[in-house]
């Protein structure tokens, strides 16, 4: 048994966490301030694997554990940011009561830019099934705010959080859609799908709206170095905008290997994008152009434009391929 006043040890809070004991839970937890930052982060990680294989025993202690948010040590903040994001991907209701303090570390000025980062990653969440929770225009405003950063991981969670608002609400940015065309040529290939899946989700329910940003989508079908996937959810953006106003955009031919998965996507995209500059209804569309299609399938798309090997250096937060160096490329932490 862990004596009163003494931090908790990882068996001991796993153990209480695994059998639902939330009361007993919460006080190991207010008990794990006494403890050092390697020891917090420790038994953090640990919390993190229960949260993966059992997030439901979480409901009822967002509010002990967002205490950790504002720790003196960064990477015991993001620690706990990445727990809330595992939560929020697989239990979204467990995190809803603690919206407001993910919101205020996001809105951090001089909070590190991977913890805002991963906040923003755990409310795009919450905000996927639970729109009104993540409805602050102030928000939504930080979201956009952090596409300019300066930091590629950072852009790409800021992106992920809007296309999961748009997933969850088309309506939260159909007035943003010049805003979000603005950042599609991104030097990034995830920021550019993330926000192509955007436009797309608001073009499901408001199509015409998706003509500030016919420009920039254009430029995405037409740049033969585009990743496939954005060039395909830049079709399918096109395909919805073009059945809406009828203005037609220059459709490319798309080559690539049969059985390709990659090509496939694209092709099947440019299909619907033609027989909507035709009239014409395409069959076997697999729900191209389908707001609960976008929801179901763009965690597959991202799971195939990343490599499975490899984890986010506990640091700083940079994902190293599980065959880079022993060192962190980023912050020269040991892996």
């Amino acid at each position: 048994m862990t004596e009163s006043g003494q931090p908790p040890s990882t068996e001991r809070l796993t153990y209480l966490l695994s059998r639902g004991d939330h009361e007993e839970t919460a006080a190991c937890l207010n008990r794990l301030d006494a403890a050092d930052a390697d020891a917090c982060k420790r038994v953090l990680r640990a919390v993190r694997d229960v949260a993966e294989e059992q997030p439901t025993v979480f409901e009822g202690l967002a509010a002990p554990l967002a205490t950790f948010l504002t720790d003196d040590d960064r990477a015991v903040r993001l620690t706990i940011a990445k727990l809330f994001v595992t939560l929020a991907q697989s239990n979204p209701i467990a995190v809803l009561p603690i919206v407001d303090t993910l919101a205020a570390r996001l809105a951090g000025d001089e909070e590190f830019y991977y913890v805002r980062a991963r906040c923003a990653e755990a409310l795009g969440y919450v905000g996927r099934d639970h729109p009104a929770a993540v409805s602050d225009p102030e928000i939504l405003a930080d979201f956009r705010i952090g596409l300019s950063f300066d930091e590629p991981e950072v852009k790409e969670k800021l992106a992920k959080a809007l296309e999961c608002v748009a997933l969850g609400d088309p309506s939260r940015l159909r007035h943003q859609v010049e805003s979000l065309a603005e950042h599609l040529d991104d030097d990034e290939e995830l920021v550019r799908y993330h926000l192509c899946t955007a436009l797309a989700a608001v073009g499901c329910e408001y199509p015409e709206k998706l003509s500030d940003g016919r420009n920039a989508l254009a430029a995405r079908l037409s740049d033969v170095d585009e990743t496939p996937y954005a060039r395909g959810r830049a079709a399918e953006a096109l395909g919805l905008l073009e059945r809406a106003e009828g203005e037609s955009v220059t459709v490319p031919d798309e080559i690539g290997a049969d059985g390709d998965e990659a090509a496939e996507f694209v092709r099947s995209r440019l299909a619907f994008l033609r027989a909507a500059q035709t009239e014409q209804s395409v069959d076997g569309t697999g729900g191209i152009g389908i707001l609960d299609s976008l929801r179901s399938g763009t965690e597959a798309v991202v799971d195939a434009m990343t490599t499975p090997d490899g984890e986010d250096c506990p640091h700083c937060g940079l994902a190293v391929p599980e065959s880079g160096p022993p060192m962190c490329p980023r912050c020269g932490a040991p892996r």
